[in-house]
């Protein structure tokens, strides 16, 4: 009798601890931390995130990191509050919240910045020899343009129309890897990328082919592109970045923001920056991609030209970064 109640004793303390555990799971809940496609930095940071120990070991919430097309996507999903975090650039939301989207007047004013992350320069990938020396001998050219809805879609789209030639090249949309593998297979002649350097798809790229980067950087200069677009800032990826590129490429960049729904409460965006903006959180990030050499708890709140979320004010004010 006594080794039955034993069993039933332990089968019930299991059953109650099973029940706890449950319920502890559903208690607590789920956030999603927009990212992107597959061979861009957007979805490293969601990951990033996500994986890292204290950030799951939060009792109140949990982070899902979702992949997406990219900048564009998110900016409208967080919006509608189907993502509570994302990654955006700052000239989208800076575009979104004032109504200036292209062929999309909405305005996206549930958006608030969170923390500035890395800047994305623009790089194009030709093959050395191809004779594609700047970015107008590109007309009447097979292009990977990027994902349609992401980012470098968009900035693209902005770039090459305003140097007159998105109508005059054979566009693709595509993911990175998707475009360095067509690229390698001679089905494109270059490819457009907006994302942090060193970029996988390039590195791919280069793996089967001797590649360059045109000078985008002079394409803007000369065009006036950074007068019209002021958000733009001046950068060069350095000569030896990736195989067989052994100069310097001037560029122009965006910065990257973590963003997060206005609704979400100061508290969960207070929580997860005290978590990640620590030497512990800053390391993991570098540990995931040396890009996140750029997230410093000094640059916060570089490139941001639009509101900060209040829990991320609270939280910069408090680190001295923001009077």
């Amino acid at each position: 009798m006594k080794k039955w109640f034993y069993v039933l004793t332990i089968g019930c303390l299991a059953l109650m601890l099973t029940f706890a555990f449950l319920a502890d799971v559903a208690a607590k809940k789920r956030v999603v931390f927009g990212g992107g496609p597959a061979g861009g930095t957007f979805q490293v940071v969601a990951n990033a995130i996500q994986t890292y120990k204290p950030v799951k070991n939060i009792s109140g919430f949990t982070v899902k990191a979702q992949s997406s097309a990219g900048s564009v996507e998110n900016l409208r999903k967080v919006n509608k509050g189907k993502h509570q975090f994302s990654v955006v650039y700052s000239g989208h939301v800076y575009l979104g919240r004032n109504g200036l989207m292209k062929n999309d007047p909405k305005k996206y004013e549930d958006v608030m910045a969170v923390a500035y992350l890395y800047g994305a320069p623009a790089q194009l990938v030709v093959k050395k020899g191809s004779g594609i020396k700047s970015t107008k001998d590109l007309v009447g050219k097979k292009v990977g343009v990027g994902n349609a809805g992401s980012g470098a879609f968009a900035n693209c789209e902005m770039f090459f129309s305003h140097l007159g030639i998105w109508d005059k090249i054979e566009r693709n949309a595509m993911g990175y890897n998707d475009a360095a593998q067509a690229f390698g297979n001679n089905q494109l002649d270059a490819f457009w990328l907006f994302t942090a350097f060193p970029s996988g798809a390039v590195i791919m790229a280069a793996q089967t082919n001797d590649i360059e980067l045109i000078n985008l950087g002079k394409d803007a200069e000369d065009s006036g592109y950074f007068k019209k677009y002021p958000y733009f800032g001046k950068l060069t990826v350095p000569a030896g970045t990736y195989k067989g590129v052994d100069t310097d490429a001037p560029s122009f960049f965006d910065s990257t923001l973590w963003v997060a729904n206005s609704k979400v409460s100061a508290d969960v965006v207070y929580e997860l920056l005290s978590k990640v903006f620590t030497d512990e959180g800053l390391a993991h990030m570098v540990s995931q991609k040396k890009t996140f050499k750029a997230m410093k708890v000094a640059d916060g709140v570089k490139g941001i030209v639009t509101p900060l979320h209040p829990g991320a004010e609270k939280f910069w004010r408090e680190k001295g970064v923001i009077k």
